[in-house]
């Protein structure tokens, strides 16, 4: 019984040591413009996917940009003795979730209050590396 779950951990050992994931906790962008730019990465290769961030003008590519960069960096400290060139690297998996809300009350007519509702979103990028493809 000990040997089929020992088997199956091993197994999943090697699936995640082709995987790298980073997280971009509290961004002070609302999850559905994020969503537009994440959008545009899923399952592209990753010199591709940097490109579309350099290039698009939207606030939040930049921080896209910049995780996508910490993905890349987690990657090569799990495999050292590879090279990214060689390694066909693509985003797996990317997911924009929403965040904290910060809830602020602006002035209405006829001294009511209406509220503002400033919301926050977490992403979560997983790189998975793929020799089979070339």
């Amino acid at each position: 019984m000990g040997t089929r779950k020992r088997n199956k951990a091993s197994i999943l050992k090697d699936k995640k040591k082709k995987l790298s994931i980073a997280k971009l906790r509290n961004c002070p962008i609302s999850p559905r413009k994020m969503r537009l730019i994440a959008d545009l990465l899923r399952g592209k290769e990753i010199g591709h996917a940097l490109n579309i961030l350099k290039f698009n003008p939207k606030h939040s590519a930049k921080y896209l940009e910049k995780l996508l960069l910490s993905a890349i960096s987690n990657w090569q400290s799990k495999n050292e003795d590879k090279s990214i060139e060689s390694s066909n690297i693509f985003v797996n998996e990317i997911r924009v979730d929403g965040g904290r809300m910060i809830k602020r009350l602006r002035p209405a007519p006829q001294g009511r209050a209406h509220r503002i509702r400033k919301r926050s979103n977490h992403v979560t990028v997983i790189l998975e590396s793929n020799n089979e493809m070339k």
